[in-house]
């Protein structure tokens, strides 16, 4: 017999260990635990507002002899070779989603990507974190995969199309992932674990016809009258295409660049910077849970909001048991990302705190247009290297010191692996952002008490959140407003704000581009 939808609240030893699930699921449905065959779990978030931590479940129970069916997988492929070309610029989530969802329409998608292929990436990293220099073209933001590859993959977002967010994780999944992404209620793949998932979604694309090229950067987009005709190469080298996704994100700089020399439609958009704040993991854990966690309950993580003069100050992007990890695209720019493994069993906890940045902010910059907040980007990065050790160090200051607008005598660890220096990072910060952020820890910490401690540190820069630039297109068609064919997508085009935003706007330019062909 099979019970659906079966809804419980658990302790957190009670969710993890089956023989003790089992139990309560036998009293629950008044079934002996030893005829339970299976307990599949399709629902579950934690409840921590009180001392004693609850799991909440909703479960789907196979007793007897009866089993749970294979999971189903709603996806279509169809042999692509010899079928009409789209070009697909960038191998992010937009770009690997976009690719696989034309294949679904019988479209071949011909995928260019600046950086190398996941293996050889990580190489490039692994340069970058022992100091050895960056690569620009192959780091934490370019590259198979796109800076999700290497920043936790967490795949939770607030869209609320249910449908279409599933389709993500079914498709993660069927290429890989952790059954735990189907039901978490805040889920992620981990930075050990995404790039093999990735790796078998460039395979299913070649596997059914497409291509995917890399260290190909695309360096004009070609045009004839209003439309694209195609895309010119770094090499030379020249590809047509009536239909081209242009799934870059949001570090791809000149892409703007080359999108305003010739004239096609940009506008600024608001975005956010600050700083990364790194924690003992078990001082977060202490906080959230009450105590320390135990063994049956995962590295706690926390969400943060305030107003500070009629801008936001929040958390982003938050990394419990993870690392921070140098980020920059360009040399004499100092910049910091998080990510976590699948375990989240580091000892430390970090966040990016970010202030809202809206462009009237920025009326130092007005001279530059639309590109205000690029150049404002550009500025806060090269800053937080001058106050850095050289190459990959970052500036960093504890976090109490910070507040009080001390320089700190000494540094505690820290997961950063380049290393850090001690800077006085409100002397250098833009006003703007650096009074916010002290004002906005203040508050943290009367949410979270303990947040503010000496034992944390803050590192900086923090400037990659989203783009400061939208590439305009039509709500309808998804076209840009002005050049047919082009499909601007996913955190580059300003369209989305993190994974699996970027890979539904991937899948939803694929099905414009279907519709756009057929005409």
């Amino acid at each position: 017999m099979v019970y659906n939808n079966i809804q419980l609240v658990v302790l957190p030893k009670q969710s993890v260990v089956e023989s003790e699930l089992k139990k309560v699921v036998g009293e629950k449905i008044k079934v002996a635990p030893n005829r339970i065959n299976t307990v599949r779990i399709t629902r579950k978030s934690i409840d921590a507002r009180s001392k004693q931590v609850k799991v909440n479940l909703c479960v789907d129970v196979y007793t007897d002899k009866s089993q749970p069916e294979a999971i189903q997988y709603p996806f279509h492929y169809q042999d692509v070779k010899g079928r009409p070309e789209v070009i697909v610029i960038g191998a992010g989530p937009a770009g690997l989603f976009g690719a696989l969802r034309l294949i679904e329409f019988g479209l071949k998608p011909i995928v260019f990507e600046r950086g190398k292929e996941v293996g050889e990436r990580k190489k490039d990293i692994a340069q970058l974190n022992r100091n050895n220099g960056l690569n620009p073209e192959s780091n934490y933001c370019f590259g198979e995969g796109g800076a999700g590859t290497f920043s936790d993959g967490k795949l939770f977002t607030r869209i609320k199309k249910k449908k279409d967010c599933t389709r993500i994780l079914l498709n993660f999944h069927q290429h890989g992932a952790q059954d735990e992404i189907l039901y978490e209620a805040h889920p992620h793949i981990g930075t050990d674990k995404l790039p093999v998932v990735i790796k078998n979604m460039r395979e299913t694309i070649l596997k059914y016809g497409g291509e995917v090229h890399f260290e190909s950067k695309v360096t004009e987009i070609l045009t004839e009258g209003d439309a694209v005709k195609g895309v010119r190469l770094a090499d030379g080298t020249e590809r047509m295409s009536k239909a081209i996704i242009l799934a870059t994100g949001h570090s791809a700089r000149d892409v703007y660049e080359h999108l305003q020399s010739k004239g096609i439609d940009l506008e600024a958009k608001g975005f956010a910077m600050g700083v990364r704040v790194e924690h003992p993991q078990a001082l977060i854990d202490r906080i959230q849970y009450h105590s320390p966690k135990g063994d049956y309950l995962p590295s706690a993580a926390y969400t943060l909001v305030t107003q500070v003069e009629e801008r936001g100050v929040y958390s982003f992007c938050m990394c419990p048991g993870g690392f921070i990890v140098p980020a920059s695209t360009g040399e004499g720019e100092t910049v910091v990302n998080g990510m976590s493994p699948s375990h989240r069993n580091s000892k430390y906890a970090n966040s990016a705190i970010v202030v809202e940045i809206r462009p009237e902010d920025l009326t130092e910059y007005q001279e530059y247009g639309v590109m205000a907040g690029l150049k404002f980007q550009q500025a806060y990065e090269k800053l937080s290297f001058e106050n850095g050790g050289g190459n990959a160090v970052a500036p960093a200051q504890r976090l109490q010191d910070f507040i009080q607008g001390k320089k700190s005598k000494d540094l505690p660890q820290t997961s950063y692996v380049p290393g850090i220096i001690s800077s006085e990072m409100s002397s250098w910060m833009p006003k703007f952002i650096g009074k916010r952020l002290q004002a906005g820890f203040k508050d943290f910490d009367r949410k979270m008490r303990g947040f503010v401690t000496n034992d944390a540190i803050i590192i900086g820069v923090e400037s990659r959140t989203s783009s400061p630039i939208r590439i305009p297109r039509d709500a309808e068609t998804l076209q840009h407003v002005t050049i047919k064919g082009l499909y601007p997508c996913g955190e580059g085009a300003g369209y989305a704000g993190g994974i699996t935003s970027s890979a539904m706007d991937g899948e939803a330019c694929a099905e414009k581009i279907s519709e756009f062909l057929s005409k």
